[in-house]
């Protein structure tokens, strides 16, 4: 517990200093950890286990990321979204047709999502923090996430009776997940009255705040949940042990990486 805790405060403290300073150094550890959980995912399905490391897909999987972020940067990935995403594709799909049958049709798509699932969500990231006030925005995408996990535990561990999925997550109940879902709507309202002070918020937009926090807990239990699904389907306990007692990046932030892209739809749509 005491390496989790500190682990967790190193993490806090990254994450602050990262959406602190924004700009190229925000798109920097945004890019470090998409390669991570790239990395990660892939090997999960079975990428990595396919003689040299890395194969002409994953190298383009790399690229691919590598190139996306500087879109990102430029803010100008919106724009060339489609463009970038089936060039891609039709990337991977010429090697794996060239170096067929080195790579089964799973192994093939199951590259192309390792780059959106992770990577691309997290990207959502930085846009936020690029919109008026994104500093301040930013933070639902981790008020969601954290807090959604911290209050679901803690109300599972009281009252929790039912299983909310049995076979994927056994220690997860319906109670714990109603409880992170007003705990985060009951945040969310609160951190909405801080917004108030610091950039002029109208109180008219606290019910939104609170829409906010209830719909990020519901998909970040949901962006829990796949992944915990995915590591059973190819039946791994942890993404990875990069994080001294939490795992990988993909084990740390599965739900941010859920909660990125909707809180910047959220936040575009509310504030």
């Amino acid at each position: 517990m005491k390496t989790r805790v500190i682990s967790g405060v190193i993490l806090f403290l990254i994450t602050f200093a990262s959406i602190f300073f924004g700009s190229a150094f925000l798109a920097g550890i945004l890019l470090a950890i998409s390669f991570i959980a790239y990395y990660e995912l892939s090997k999960a399905i079975g990428l990595h286990g396919n003689g040299i490391r890395p194969g002409i897909l994953e190298l383009i999987g790399y690229i691919s990321i590598a190139v996306y972020y500087v879109l990102v940067y430029m803010q100008i990935s919106e724009r060339f979204f489609t463009v970038w995403m089936i060039l891609s594709l039709l990337l991977m799909a010429a090697a794996y047709v060239f170096t067929f049958p080195r790579y089964k049709a799973g192994l093939f798509m199951g590259a192309f999502f390792s780059v959106i699932y992770a990577p691309v969500m997290f990207s959502y990231i930085y846009l936020t923090r690029c919109r008026e006030n994104g500093f301040w925005l930013v933070w639902f995408v981790f008020i969601c996430a954290w807090i959604s996990d911290t209050c679901a535990y803690f109300v599972g561990v009281k009252f929790g009776k039912h299983k909310l999925a049995p076979i994927l997550s056994p220690k997860k109940s319906i109670e714990g997940s109603i409880g992170g879902i007003v705990g985060t709507a009951l945040c969310g309202v609160i951190y909405g009255l801080v917004l108030m002070k610091v950039i002029d918020l109208d109180a008219s937009q606290l019910l939104n705040c609170a829409v906010i926090g209830a719909l990020g807990s519901i998909f970040s239990q949901i962006g829990d949940l796949v992944a915990s699904g995915i590591k059973r389907n190819y039946d791994i306990k942890d993404y990875g042990k990069l994080i001294p007692g939490h795992g990988g990046i993909m084990d740390r932030f599965d739900s941010v990486i859920v909660t990125a892209p909707l809180i910047y739809f959220l936040v575009t749509l509310f504030m």
